[in-house]
């Protein structure tokens, strides 16, 4: 599986940015696809992640301003809302196969900066 991500940037505070993930290769494989963050000197962190049903779950600092989002098999989007300084990180998408002992796949991640 590759990852492709896109649409990060500068953005004020308060303003919206919509990221992509473009997804190839065995995606049919694929049971869960999620959108991580990693702000300097700190952890990466999961922001959201929809499952191979559709269902979807957030991290407690972004529900209700962030929305993920999956069309056909083959893209998914994270829509950020109400941007906050300390949403400014690489997000990267990552694909976790149906299969246990396969390797997650990460994408090589989208700098967003929050920043008046």
């Amino acid at each position: 599986v590759h990852l492709v991500e896109s649409g990060g940037g500068l953005v004020q505070p308060g303003g919206s940015l919509r990221l992509s993930c473009a997804v190839s290769g065995n995606i049919f494989s694929i049971n869960v696809l999620a959108w991580y963050r990693q702000a300097p000197g700190k952890e990466r962190e999961l922001v959201a992640h929809i499952n191979r049903g559709g269902a979807t779950d957030y991290a407690s600092s972004v529900k209700g301003r962030f929305t993920i989002s999956r069309e056909n098999v083959n893209m998914v989007y994270l829509q950020m809302n109400d941007l906050k300084p300390e949403d400014g990180a690489v997000y990267y998408c990552k694909a976790a196969s149906v299969w246990p002992d396969d390797p997650d796949a990460w994408g090589q991640g989208t700098q967003v900066t929050v920043s008046s």
